[in-house]
């Protein structure tokens, strides 16, 4: 072929939205196509697929090109995402998939569902060894969906659809996010782009390397959603919010600390309902398998329902990562064990001067420890019950007690957060052999 259709070829797919997203995506000059003439029947394939460099890192990316027959999967589009993810798992590198596609090319039958089939499988092998971005931009039905849904974060602009049902019914961002998919709602694509950037920096290439360490900032208030208590003690400006709309009575968000990238979980003073432990579940699998610390501010009476509960400890059982529990408010029963005491396994428990921590909620321990304070009329007994838990469930006694490391005022638990993170860096943890737990 003659330079000129060549470079006529090449002109006709830079001319592509998805080229330009991709390219907005990496740094200036970055993106190194793969495949760029590969054919789907007449034209070029649906997608537009690469490497190149984000702030520096090298990351791995897609696009689907809805400029060619609506961004349609087709066998041609499969064989190219495939290598995508063959190539991410041998050099160990993030994959950030852009969807923005009508669906499948529905004329190739079980050659289009062999390929889909393998994009899913090569996809299930990347989990857990280098993170997975998922930016949605328009439309994404069917096994799309089913691919995108399946990444460790979904970021959707506000426009976009996301759905396995091709009917598109409760697909928005606003629904994905109430359901839990959604990790991050963006106002548009450009920021959805952008968010994905942000997201990047805060994650390690592979389950093999460290997060890339920046700067430490000091704290600002980011009105995070979280209670000063967030704020005042992560760097200023770098926190993260994720699955802000799903499971009120918990946040989870990646911060830095002394520079450092951390997970951080949030309980709100609420039994955690089943979004809620479900969010904090999926939150401290993650982490661990990338070896992000976790920093779990606890302030929560317990479950709603035992399973609520069982999601929660294993999680925190199995984690072998760096896990640092800070007692706020109340920790009682079931809340304490599995956020804060043994079932968490943690290495480091702190609380606050006016932390209680106790095996039932505080009136019932008053009745059953002091009747007879509690011989009092109806609407009394709730402050003698506050005033019998500071006396006798305070963070001072679980300190003698042995069940909280120290007693940590709040203008000193960001030095001493920052400590025990250089004190825990080189924890190692021998495990079972066994495939993966089954809770």
């Amino acid at each position: 072929m003659s330079i000129e259709k060549i470079n006529q070829a090449k002109a006709e797919i830079v001319s592509t939205s998805a080229y330009k997203t991709i390219t907005e995506f990496f740094d200036a000059d970055s993106f190194c196509e793969i495949d760029a003439f590969a054919k789907s029947g007449e034209s070029f394939a649906e997608v537009v697929a690469g490497f190149g460099t984000v702030e520096g890192m090298p990351v791995y990316a897609f696009a689907q090109n809805s400029d060619i027959c609506g961004g349609a999967m087709s066998k041609a589009q499969a064989a190219k995402l495939k290598k995508i993810y063959d190539l991410a798992l041998k050099t160990g590198a993030p994959v950030v998939g852009f969807y923005d596609s009508i669906g499948g090319r529905l004329s190739q039958g079980t050659e289009l569902l062999a390929g889909c089939g393998e994009v899913l499988n090569a996809a299930a092998k990347l989990s857990g060894v280098v993170p997975q971005i998922s930016v949605v931009l328009g439309t994404c039905l069917g096994t799309n969906a089913l691919n995108a849904a399946s990444a460790d974060f979904v970021i959707m602009s506000k426009d976009a659809q996301l759905s396995l049902s091709v009917t598109g019914e409760n697909s928005s961002a606003d629904d994905n996010a109430k359901s839990g998919v959604a990790t991050i709602v963006a106002d548009d694509a450009a920021q959805a782009v952008e968010k994905a950037k942000e997201l990047i920096l805060y994650l390690p290439s592979n389950n093999l390397n460290m997060a890339p360490q920046s700067f430490e900032e000091a704290p600002a208030d980011d009105g995070c959603g979280c209670g000063c208590i967030v704020s005042k003690t992560v760097d200023g400006n770098s926190i993260v919010q994720l699955y802000n709309t799903f499971g009120d009575n918990s946040k989870v968000r990646l911060a830095r600390l002394g520079g450092q990238v951390v997970g951080i979980v949030v309980t709100k003073g609420k039994n955690l309902d089943c979004k809620s432990a479900t969010k904090i579940a999926k939150f401290v699998r993650f982490c661990d398998a990338f070896s992000l610390p976790v920093l779990t501010f606890v302030n929560c009476p317990g479950f709603e329902s035992v399973k609520c509960a069982a999601k929660v400890a294993s999680a925190y059982a199995e984690a072998t990562t760096v896990k640092i529990s800070v007692v706020t408010g109340k920790a009682i029963g079931s809340a304490y064990i599995a956020l804060a005491g043994t079932g968490a396994n943690a290495d480091v428990v702190y609380a606050l001067p006016q932390a209680v921590i106790s095996p039932v909620n505080v009136e019932a321990a008053a009745f059953i420890m002091a009747p007879d304070s509690m011989n009092v009329s109806v609407d009394k007994q709730s402050e003698v019950a506050e005033n019998f838990a500071q006396e006798n469930l305070s963070a001072y006694n679980a300190a003698q007690n042995g069940y909280v490391d120290c007693i940590v005022e709040d203008a000193q638990l960001r030095t001493t957060l920052i400590s025990a993170l250089d004190m825990l860096s080189g924890k190692r943890v021998s495990t079972l052999s066994k495939k993966h737990s089954t809770i």
